[in-house]
């Protein structure tokens, strides 16, 4: 009509489409929702989640990424907090809790500038600027750890920081050490380099977690084949070159069997390609396709193959230790269940990514929100210098930072405000960045003291992406679902 067009919209519609301002509210909104859920898992004192997946299968863990990941959430926006803690866990392998609640609390601080008129670019751009201060921050007050094959313990507190939050927190010297000892041992510490592919973890429920272990060598969660054609000639060739072990990546009948025994040959079948290769690599042997390739040159060497059994159960695993190249290790988990031996699994590896950023980067910050704290105050100083409306979404980054002493604090039981007041307080006076929330109340708010640490990196790292996450979250002004525009 008059030259203006018509805009015909399905039944309910304008409903199910947001613009503007209110779009922004109600991404706002789905990622605080997600952000608060892992709040209460930050810290040493945190909680854990259980998580029920479609099958009934159960899930224990106060791991960011693995809780988001199993949350299976529906929000367009939440997904992109899903992805944030993805990529934490990818990059650095820790903090992924950490970056999601940071990412919930900027959110939350953009939501009162948008209520007093601030437009979104210019608090994305004020939160820039921020990071910039923070990122600048925090590499002044890193501390540089020095340690070499001799002197691992500084690796070892960093190790024990990260699983102070752990369900195995109970076990984290033994744990660290464990880790500690399985990085190292694949590691080349002159180039700075992790191969994570050579550390396999193996679990076994019915334990308790201090018997876990670490093994030098493969373990395979499989038994001898002894205890289906004529297979005489292979058996023969296999005699002929020398070996004394068969590894199978596929089965062989009860015949094969039989005349493996009978020729006093150990067999083991079924097993996996990524085992195989790893036995390949620790035992300098070659695999190969077809048995007339067999040459006493393809074998590999190891010291010993055992057999372990646990409890009054039949199970047993293999054991090949003295392996030829001696840089392929194995953790053995025990745990009273299948639901701890995972979250320990979980929990180690953890701990195993950061020895690993250790070893690439040797520079710490400390914990316990100490590393937050002197970031706000650097942040809110530099507020100070700043005109124009940017100068409110820097003091908002500022108190976005406050949020995660905050959360240990009440996470630990005590009084968050008052906790967060006379530390905050205290470091200004001081212009001591070392000092922290005493979660576990050992009397000191000195995190050097208490030997808690963090990689400088992981932290830079949270920094980034829950501000790059957030900036991309400000600006969405509309949602368009698929098949909803007309």
């Amino acid at each position: 009509e008059y030259g203006r067009p018509f805009i015909i919209l399905k039944e309910q519609q304008q409903k199910a489409r947001i613009k503007g301002l209110e779009a922004q509210k109600s991404n706002i909104l789905a990622a605080k929702a997600v952000s608060n859920v892992l709040r209460t898992s930050l810290g040493p004192k945190g909680m854990d989640k259980m998580l029920v997946s479609q099958d009934g299968d159960v899930t224990i863990t106060n791991d960011g990424a693995t809780i988001l990941e199993r949350m299976e959430v529906q929000h367009q926006v939440a997904k992109l907090l899903v992805e944030l803690s993805q990529s934490q866990d990818n990059e650095i392998g820790d903090g992924t809790t950490g970056v999601v609640v940071l990412a919930g609390a900027l959110l939350a601080q953009a939501e009162k500038l948008l209520d007093r008129g601030i437009h979104p670019v210019r608090i994305a751009e004020g939160y820039e600027q921020a990071c910039e201060i923070g990122l600048k921050t925090l590499g002044e007050i890193g501390d540089v750890v020095e340690f070499d094959e001799r002197n691992l313990e500084p690796l070892i507190n960093t190790a024990e920081t990260t699983l102070n939050s752990k369900i195995i927190n109970v076990n984290r010297r033994k744990m660290a050490e464990i880790a500690v000892n399985a990085v190292v041992g694949v590691a080349d510490l002159e180039r700075k380099d992790v191969n994570f592919d050579m550390i396999k973890m193996e679990g076994k429920p019915g334990g308790r977690l201090e018997d876990t272990e670490l093994i030098q060598g493969v373990v395979l969660d499989k038994e001898m084949s002894h205890p289906q054609v004529n297979f005489t000639k292979m058996i023969q060739q296999v005699k002929d070159s020398g070996a004394n072990l068969v590894i199978c990546q596929w089965g062989f009948d009860d015949e094969a069997n039989h005349l493996l025994l009978q020729n006093k040959l150990p067999a083991v079948r079924w097993v996996g390609g990524v085992e195989l290769e790893l036995i390949a690599i620790a035992t300098g042997a070659r695999i190969i396709p077809r048995f007339s390739e067999l040459t006493p040159e393809k074998l590999g060497e190891a010291k010993v193959c055992r057999e372990i059994s646990f409890g009054t159960t039949k199970e047993k695993m293999l054991v090949i230790e003295g392996c030829k190249n001696s840089s392929a290790v194995t953790c053995v988990v025990r745990g009273g269940n299948n639901m701890i031996v995972q979250e320990a699994k979980r929990s180690l590896h953890d701990a195993m990514c950061v020895v690993r950023n250790l070893i690439k980067d040797n520079r710490v910050v400390y914990g316990g929100g100490s590393a937050e704290i002197a970031c706000s105050l650097a942040v809110s100083k530099h507020a100070d210098s700043v005109l124009g409306t940017d100068q409110y979404a820097i003091r908002a980054f500022a108190d976005a930072l406050d949020d995660i002493p905050l959360a240990l604090a009440e996470n630990s039981g005590l009084s968050p405000i008052e906790e967060l007041a006379a530390v905050k307080s205290k470091q200004a006076k001081e212009a001591n960045p070392f000092l922290g929330i005493d979660c576990t109340q050992n009397g000191t708010n000195c995190m050097k003291t208490q030997g808690v640490f963090e990689t400088l990196i992981g932290k830079q790292q949270q920094l980034l992406l829950a501000t790059q996450v957030v900036k991309m979250v400000l600006k969405i002004d509309d949602v368009i679902s698929m098949g909803q525009y007309q």
